[in-house]
């Protein structure tokens, strides 16, 4: 059964558009057009030999050509001449209005997606009713309505009406009100046995800060090209995986309970995970490691290394294309088969899949790269909630990091509302000289070497400590980043204890 929802002078008026134009196609980043566009078989024929002749490089397209395509498709050829396809295609270009483009495919992608949630059962004929053919005045106001609401807010009505039918019929996820103090004397009790933190992090005055990485919480570490974001996070992912590790002083020394770990890689392949794991691991330069070339006892450690990890719960996906559902299903099957805890995402960006996902999703209307990050970055979150897991992920900087007098969450590429998310957002910046300048009086007083990069703490949900800096020095080819000393963002410092949580039993304390 057809759909009431279709509008035959959109359909006819974008085709034979298209018809005239076909270079229309080509602007895939302001129409997207497809065969859920059209309802119909005739239609769906037609606009599709067009497109398919485009994408020959047809720029000029005749009916002798479309006669052509069809002629070894007989079954989409019997349909078309049935519906005398030819002359049905010399009126549609005579009457195509080519400064009305814009409008017709406008309707045309609305009523694509009105149709889809008629397809699902949806009743909407109290936003738009096209049977409604005696009350004039109704009429005009919805068209009106259709013509000026853009896609994505009629979608966004659509959804609410939705909400509104679950609200009245579904109550197991939208309970009653709870008292406000309802469970709060086991709740100092439970913070007073066991302190409000997560399995610890690498790193000095890292816990203290972040109060480890607790469940549930989402994690944003970012950084330019180059700075350590990654090498930091697989240093934080082998320590929490891993119960130990190599020290330059006490050799290696214990590192309480391993806790399954996944390591989701977007841009790296396999092995360039594998090689910074070692690095970090033992101690050992990454270049020696993959020149083959080792000092001292650096081959012995590299080889215990591999050991230790081959016998931690540490996991490694590879999505080097990816959805939002790939994210899900990869963590979905890591918590089922493996009992994973804490995942580290490596890059918060687009893909080609991801973008196609989102526009499938959004009717086909395309959204700003902001708008994907930021849906990505809600779905992470999502995911850290209805699981109860652990997240940490990272997202590049914009340009303006070069200037930027305070470094936080204005700096984030693509969508600074990315940190709206995020329970602990840092940003990982090379050592200026002005910083230098700035630190000399602290420096000249004090035992700390010269730091070659600052943490800029800029969010931190059950924190005391944001809007500081933590002043590091490090070495990124062994991917180690040790703070040394805190201070504000005016350069003062900050006297902060290195409060080290141990694990005893699975559960967190302070020490």
């Amino acid at each position: 059964m057809a759909s009431k929802y279709t509008d035959i002078t959109a359909i006819t008026q974008v085709i034979g558009s298209v018809y005239n134009n076909p270079a229309l196609l080509d602007y895939t980043d302001k129409y997207s057009i497809n065969e859920e566009d059209f309802p119909d078989d005739f239609h769906k024929i037609a606009f599709g030999a067009i497109y398919k002749l485009h994408e020959q490089n047809m720029y000029k397209i005749t009916l002798e050509n479309i006669m052509d395509f069809l002629s070894t498709r007989p079954k989409s050829l019997a349909i078309f001449e049935k519906q005398k396809g030819e002359e049905w295609f010399l009126q549609a270009s005579k009457n195509a209005l080519s400064n009305g483009f814009d409008y017709y495919y406008n309707r045309l992608k609305k009523f694509t997606l009105l149709r889809a949630y008629d397809a699902i059962g949806l009743n909407l004929d109290d936003i738009y009713d096209p049977d409604n053919i005696f009350d004039t005045k109704k009429k005009e106001v919805q068209e009106e309505w259709l013509d000026n609401t853009p896609i994505e807010n009629i979608a966004d009505i659509i959804d609410n009406k939705i909400l509104s039918i679950r609200l009245q019929y579904v109550d197991d996820e939208f309970g009653e009100a709870t008292q406000a103090g309802e469970g709060m004397l086991d709740l100092i009790d439970k913070y007073k046995k066991c302190p409000e933190v997560g399995v610890p992090m690498y790193g000095p005055l890292i816990n203290t800060i972040t109060r480890g990485a607790r469940l549930k919480k989402f994690y944003l570490r970012s950084a330019p090209t180059g700075v350590g974001k990654t090498r930091t996070m697989i240093a934080d992912a082998v320590y929490i995986a891993c119960n130990q590790f190599y020290d330059e002083q006490f050799g290696w020394i214990k590192n309480g309970v391993a806790e399954p770990v996944l390591y989701i890689t977007t841009e790296q392949e396999l092995d360039e995970v594998q090689t910074m794991m070692l690095a970090f691991l033992a101690n050992v330069n990454e270049d020696h490691i993959l020149n083959g070339s080792y000092e001292g006892d650096e081959e012995e450690r590299v080889r215990k290394a591999a050991q230790i990890i081959a016998d931690s719960p540490l996991y490694i996906e590879e999505l080097p294309d990816f959805s939002l559902q790939d994210i899900e299903n990869k963590i979905k099957k890591n918590i089922r088969d493996h009992d994973v805890k804490y995942v580290f995402h490596d890059y918060i960006h687009t893909s080609l899949k991801i973008l196609e996902e989102i526009t499938k999703r959004s009717g086909g209307v395309k959204l700003r790269e902001d708008n994907i990050l930021f849906m990505l970055s809600i779905r992470l979150k999502d995911i850290c909630n209805q699981y109860g897991i652990f997240i940490m992920s990272a997202t590049q900087l914009n340009g303006d990091y070069v200037e930027a007098k305070t470094p936080d969450q204005n700096l984030l590429r693509g969508a600074k509302s990315i940190a709206d998310k995020v329970d602990y957002g840092s940003v990982l910046l090379p050592v200026k000289a002005d910083d230098l300048e700035a630190l000399e009086g602290i420096l000249s007083t004090n035992t700390f070497e010269t730091p070659i990069i600052k943490l800029s703490i800029y969010k931190n949900r059950r924190g005391r400590y944001k809007g500081v800096y933590l002043w590091c020095k490090g070495n990124l080819g062994t991917c180690r980043l040790q703070p040394m000393f805190c201070t504000t963002y005016e350069y003062e410092i900050l006297s902060i204890e290195d409060i080290k949580i141990i694990l005893e039993d699975s559960e967190s304390a302070f020490d």
